[in-house]
């Protein structure tokens, strides 16, 4: 089964000198989380509600930010023929959730997540690829814990 298979076709751009109030508009109004950034007919980012908080919000940054400022400019992707088992494989590995679907001449024609994958490959797949994601968040956060908790010396009386 190839991705084409079971991308979502479609996908709407939005420009990296958009506001991301109007990115969060868009989102809210088609139901997504994310949306490819593209400029010149390019795919040069991708802003997802993620980004616009914790790099926006978080940051002090209003509704009138620009999407350039907080979207991820280096965007993993795969192609329409390659095989789902694959790339769900290399979604765990890249630690993403969703990629944006390219033909072989570099034009965005979908997008696939893991849900596309789960019901329409199967939850095994799926579930795999959800699975290494979690477990390296996972330890990356447990690694981290440690030095984030550990407890000031006390100063000694004398």
């Amino acid at each position: 089964m190839q991705v084409s298979d079971v991308m979502t076709p479609g996908v709407q751009f939005i420009h990296p000198e958009q506001t991301i109030r109007e990115a969060a508009r868009i989102m809210a109004e088609r139901d997504i989380g994310a949306l490819p950034v593209g400029e010149n007919d390019r795919l040069v980012g991708m802003v997802t509600d993620r980004d616009m908080v914790i790099r926006g919000l978080a940051d002090g940054k209003g509704p009138e930010t620009k999407v350039r400022a907080v979207m991820s400019p280096d965007v993993k992707y795969c192609y329409e023929d390659e095989k789902v088992d694959h790339v769900a494989h290399n979604m765990g590995d890249i630690q993403v959730r969703r990629l944006p679907v390219m033909n072989r001449n570099k034009r965005l024609v979908g997008i696939v997540t893991m849900a596309d994958v789960a019901t329409k490959r199967g939850p095994a797949v799926a579930g795999e690829a959800i699975k290494e994601v979690s477990e390296r968040r996972t330890a990356r956060t447990e690694a981290q814990k440690p030095a984030l908790m550990k407890p000031k010396p006390r100063k000694k009386n004398r």
